[in-house]
């Protein structure tokens, strides 16, 4: 049986933000007007009316701003921008070696090419976000007067730094890993507080107020243990049939492992269950679900490991990795070849994909790339 995934459902969803900025809506009824004083930017996400979410882990916050991007995108709209990290260092008075850039999201109501980027490096590193046209355009989202909302996380690590050496981090920067929007609700990935510090949270958009989030356990067969203390590094929701969404997450190393959407319940503790071990030494980075040619993919791009082509079909029928492995098992992947030095990825329309891709001689490009 072909698994429908929640691609029709963001197609429909972009049709019906763009309605919603055309005729009103509540979701910025709460929405306040001044500068939302980001402490940091990491991981973004849109939802509906072209509203971004952007994660302030420093602030162990999430603030949702109205961008006012709502011109719907011409088709066909490609990008081919070269040296997208000298453009952006450009735009903000510096090197390119004083940006990063952490996160990429395409508005899908426009198109437009989202960034979350740090000028400079360190504790006085300042938190941007940009806005990067097709024909390669930067924009800096001003701060000082924009529509907002936000939410604190009740139950974030503290902020400062543990261990040391190589082993020294502030955890406080895991309090949020990633995001995704679906149903009405902001899905939250991080870290907490609590025992179990692994932590998935189902917040109900427009903010009224923030749970504690479930706890999550997953065996990793890689390591040949339960590990509960570990984040999702990356997730995506995908409907495994007749509405029963879940979420697909990958973590270090690299489980590929199930959550229901369902179960995502305050101070619940949830089981995922592990589909696939892709391969260790690897930090996965960025993954979408999409379809072609009658099938579902996952893919998923990786530090080490290259960007993984995933078919979906069998993701509810798959076992359970529950003991140790020595390398790859599981789901079955494909590498793609020449999709290499992928650093960021998001959907920019039924068949492409657009990506930040590192090239040889260290710059950076922002490029849509046909679906393999």
């Amino acid at each position: 049986m072909k698994h429908p995934i929640l691609r029709g459902l963001l197609a429909m969803f972009a049709g019906v933000s763009l309605a919603a900025a055309l005729v009103g809506s509540d979701y910025l009824a709460n929405f306040k007007t001044g500068d939302p004083e980001l402490k940091s930017t990491g991981s973004i996400a849109f939802g509906p009316q072209g509203i971004l979410f952007v994660a302030d882990q420093k602030a162990a916050r999430i603030v949702a701003i109205a961008t006012g991007d709502l011109v719907p995108a011409s088709t066909g709209k490609r990008y081919e921008v070269s040296d997208i990290d000298a453009k952006v260092a450009a735009s903000l008075g510096v090197s390119p070696d004083q940006i990063q850039v952490h996160d990429l999201a395409v508005n899908p109501i426009s198109r437009n090419a989202w960034l979350s980027v740090s000028r400079g490096r360190g504790a006085d590193a300042q938190p941007v976000i940009l806005n990067v046209s097709a024909k390669g355009s930067v924009s800096l989202l001003e701060m000082d007067r924009v529509k907002f909302a936000s939410v604190a996380l009740p139950n974030a690590p503290e902020d400062k730094i543990t261990g040391q050496g190589r082993r020294a981090k502030n955890k406080r920067l895991e309090s949020i890993t990633d995001m995704a929007y679906v149903n009405d609700q902001l899905i939250v990935a991080g870290l907490s507080n609590e025992e179990f510090a692994s932590n998935l949270r189902a917040i109900p958009f427009p903010f009224k107020n923030v749970n504690s989030g479930a706890s999550i356990e997953i065996y990793h067969g890689a390591h040949g243990k339960f590990e509960t203390h570990s984040p999702v590094r990356t997730f995506t929701p995908f409907d495994f049939g007749q509405g029963d969404i879940h979420l697909v997450a990958a973590y270090t190393c690299t489980p590929l492992v199930t959550f229901p959407l369902s179960e995502l319940k305050p101070k619940a503790h949830v089981m995922g269950r592990t589909i696939g071990e892709m391969g260790n030494r690897n930090r996965p980075l960025d993954m979408v679900v999409y379809s072609k040619e009658g099938s579902d993919y996952l893919l998923m791009a990786n530090s080490a490991r290259g960007v993984m082509k995933v078919e979906t079909i069998n993701f509810d029928s798959l076992p359970s990795i529950d003991s140790k492995v020595a390398d790859t098992e599981g789901a079955p992947f494909d590498t793609i070849a020449d999709w290499e030095g992928i650093e960021q990825l998001d959907l920019l329309d039924d068949a492409h994909a657009l990506v930040v891709q590192k090239t040889e001689s260290g710059g950076r490009n922002l490029v849509s790339l046909a679906l393999p």
